[in-house]
């Protein structure tokens, strides 16, 4: 006969291992949905998310696979350091490491992170002024946008601590020379910020090919636009908290439709 005392046990090991399939399971509808975007470059950049525990846990891509073939079960399970922590047959991209666990190690609301080199954000991490508040999209992120310059490809652990004072509370940061990072609560959060970020780079770069003159908004304008749409203005006579929500939803049916397989 099963001892009470080991119930709550059982119940706490059943939930852990709930709460990790869910999480498989978004990240990987992240993965397809980066895929999707054509946010990708080939097999490299990584997303990566925190599980829950005193462990420190991450998940995190199989190196060596397009995005559009990752599933919720062969993500990686990873330490602090990079190490798997369960049989895999794949391996850890340790770039891809080395910027994520300084992160994870740092910030405790940096869940998940989020790293990509596409052209439109390796084109303004090119720009000595960065990104610059020409639209609606791209003032998300006014202040609230780190930067690190470029030191090599991300193999010398002395870098992360530089990475992460150039973060600091940011939700987001363009490094120098290289590509995009956001971090979010959720994957979902980091998705979104993402795909906006991006969406404010590949803006700037249409805008400023064809040399006309720039318009852009008085500072105080660009600070508001900020607070609302980080749902932190009251000022505003409307709000509206529902809209990464149902953003994200409509996201999620979408891969249900493009990739369904990503659950498995």
């Amino acid at each position: 006969m099963t001892e009470p005392s080991q119930r709550p046990d059982r119940t706490a090991a059943s939930t852990a291992a709930g709460e990790e399939l869910r999480l498989r399971r978004e990240l990987a509808a992240v993965y397809r949905l980066v895929a999707h975007f054509r946010m990708t470059d080939l097999i490299f950049t990584h997303i990566s998310v925190r599980l829950p525990g005193p462990e420190q846990h991450f998940l995190i891509n199989p190196y060596g696979l397009l995005f559009e073939e990752i599933t919720a079960s062969n993500l990686v399970k990873i330490d602090l350091t990079g190490r798997a922590v369960e049989e895999s047959p794949h391996p850890v991209n340790p770039a891809g490491f080395v910027i994520h666990g300084a992160i994870h190690a740092a910030r405790s609301d940096a869940h998940c992170i989020l790293h990509t080199h596409t052209k439109a954000g390796c084109a303004v991490a090119a720009q000595g002024h960065g990104l610059l508040p020409l639209n609606q999209i791209s003032m998300e992120f006014y202040g609230r946008l780190g930067y690190h310059d470029y030191e090599g490809v991300a193999l010398n652990l002395a870098e992360q601590r530089r990475l992460v004072a150039d973060l600091g509370g940011h939700p987001a940061m363009i490094l120098r020379n290289h590509g995009l990072l956001t971090v979010g609560e959720t994957p979902a959060q980091a998705f979104l910020r993402m795909y906006y970020l991006d969406k404010a780079c590949e803006i700037q770069t249409a805008a400023t090919a064809g040399g006309a003159e720039l318009v852009t908004p008085s500072p105080d304008v660009c600070a508001l636009t900020a607070r609302q749409l980080a749902g932190e203005d009251d000022s505003s006579d409307l709000q509206d908290d529902k809209a990464y929500d149902l953003a994200w939803s409509a996201l999620l049916r979408l891969v249900e439709r493009i990739a369904p397989d990503y659950k498995d």
